[in-house]
């Protein structure tokens, strides 16, 4: 059994990808491989085939090993509320809402777990690549560390460093974290990695001798910038305000904002342009207003109150179309009821009344993967995806139900989800990965391109891109790194 553990001198350096890089060349080489990150923070999260939640730059890492997503391969995930409290996910399921004190002073409850976790994984498969989590380097967490350098040491695993050129003061990032590492823990650091290099490497040359001879650690590659149509990294995604393309689709960037990923599939269509707003002034005048999900719908939804957006949202939905997934939705109803105090202390507030619905927010949480059919638009559209929400929705006299979900976990299921309004250009919908199928996405931009006498297109296949973007991601790195001395540290023969 091999195992590398991949850490970053800083969030968002590029240790998600590299980790899904380093995934797919290995099951390329014809290893049975599996990622494991033993705690997430994200606000993106997945439902696995179980029911069970889990961050989603594991899913992108399975799906570069050709394995179904698993919760194993996340066991903690963190969700924040606000500032200084998260919902703690463990094993895929609840486990509460701590501030992140309480979290520190339990971490060390999940160790046995994790270990236990790891060596099963250590058992089934060739190579486990790991992933850390910020910085190593942060020495007022390094007691309870159960991600970083604790993460190494109940693995017994080698550890490589990468960190982003492209930010600016990698030399000093990379030397100021081998600084602040004990003996044992560098001991452990066999290489580092350079990430998001732009321009001509022979440039860098020396400042990479001289980091050599300053840390004693040899650099294992220049890996080059690049753009691919894969699924950003939490923090690394780029909110772009600008319009690029025929069609205008505006996203509207909550203060909470969760599973931005339920974009991604448009973004791969070559006339679609995707930009996100925060005020009033960059409003513009949309072909398509998504408003998506929240990890805290009420206190988003007073936001865009006191920026002014949701009067503009409003106004716009007498002549745009709306769509609203999860939270989005949520706010798209007539009220919001809060009785368990599940996101704030606000117990009841007034929705945009766009909808026909009213939302209560239960105490346990619907984590279901499903597939359904529309009802409420032309024609019959097989839609799948996830639900992830602690509310739940009433339909007044006037809802007009837009899916039946006719499988759950698995299981036949006969039930409804989200509503059309009667003129058919507001809809809402607890389904993540709504636009990942190509029936709805095209049903949705076909109607965009007829208004506005664009041509029609067909949509491709989101799985097959984004398998074709891992391969390239593959290549990229295979290429830009020294693949016979990374597998010379796991203990495997180069292939």
């Amino acid at each position: 059994m091999s195992k590398l553990m991949i850490q970053g001198t800083a969030s968002s350096v590029g240790k998600s990808v590299l980790v899904a890089a380093l995934c797919r060349i290995f099951t390329q080489d014809g290893f049975k491989v599996v990622p494991f990150k033993s705690q997430n923070m994200s606000l993106n999260s997945y439902i696995t085939l179980m029911g069970r939640e889990m961050g989603r730059a594991q899913v992108l890492q399975a799906y570069a090993c050709g394995l179904e997503p698993e919760f194993y391969m996340n066991p903690i995930l963190l969700k924040p509320t606000s500032d200084k409290k998260s919902q703690v996910i463990v094993n895929g399921k609840v486990y509460g809402n701590f501030t992140a004190m309480e979290y520190h002073n339990m971490k060390s409850i999940f160790k046995d777990m994790i270990k236990e976790q790891f060596e099963d994984l250590e058992r089934k498969f060739d190579i486990v690549v790991i992933e850390g989590a910020g910085s190593p380097a942060e020495i007022n967490l390094r007691d309870k560390d159960i991600v970083n350098m604790g993460m190494a040491e109940i693995a017994n695993a080698p550890v490589l460093i990468v960190g982003d050129i492209d930010k600016g003061g990698v030399f000093a990032s990379l030397a100021g974290t081998m600084l602040l590492l004990n003996n044992e823990e560098r001991r452990r650091v066999k290489g580092t990695i350079i990430n998001k290099f732009r321009g001509d490497v022979e440039i860098l040359k020396p400042g990479l001798t001289m980091l050599e001879d300053i840390i004693h650690i040899p650099c294992l590659g220049v890996v080059p910038y690049f753009r691919l149509m894969l699924e950003d990294e939490d923090g690394a995604i780029e909110f772009s305000k600008k319009v690029t393309a025929p069609i205008d689709i505006a996203v509207i960037k909550l203060p909470h904002i969760s599973n931005f990923t339920d974009i991604d599939p448009l973004k791969n269509e070559k006339d679609v342009s995707i930009r996100f707003i925060e005020s009033k002034e960059e409003f513009g005048n949309p072909d398509i207003l998504i408003i998506p999900g929240s990890k805290n719908t009420i206190g988003d939804l007073i936001a865009l109150r006191k920026t002014g957006l949701e009067d503009l949202i409003k106004e716009y939905s007498n002549i745009g179309n709306i769509i609203g997934i999860c939270g989005g939705y949520q706010m798209l109803g007539r009220w919001i009821k809060d009785p368990y105090g599940v996101e704030t202390d606000e117990k009841e507030i007034e929705g945009m009344n766009l909808l026909d619905i009213g939302t209560v927010f239960n105490e346990e949480k619907t984590t279901t993967r499903i597939e359904a059919e529309t009802i409420g638009l032309k024609g019959n559209m097989k839609v799948y995806g996830y639900e992830i929400h602690m509310g739940i929705c009433e339909y007044g006299d006037k809802a007009k139900k837009l899916f039946e979900i006719v499988d759950k976990n698995g299981e036949k299921a006969d039930y409804p989800d989200g509503t059309v309004n009667e003129k058919g250009n507001i809809i809402g919908t607890y389904i993540h990965g709504i636009f990942d199928g190509t029936e709805f996405r095209e049903y949705i931009l076909n109607n965009i391109r007829i208004q506005k006498g664009l041509p029609l297109r067909r949509s491709d296949i989101y799985e097959s891109l984004r398998d074709k973007e891992l391969n390239k991601l593959a290549d990229i790195v295979r290429n830009s790194l020294d693949m016979k001395r990374i597998y010379k540290i796991i203990g495997r023969e180069f292939v």
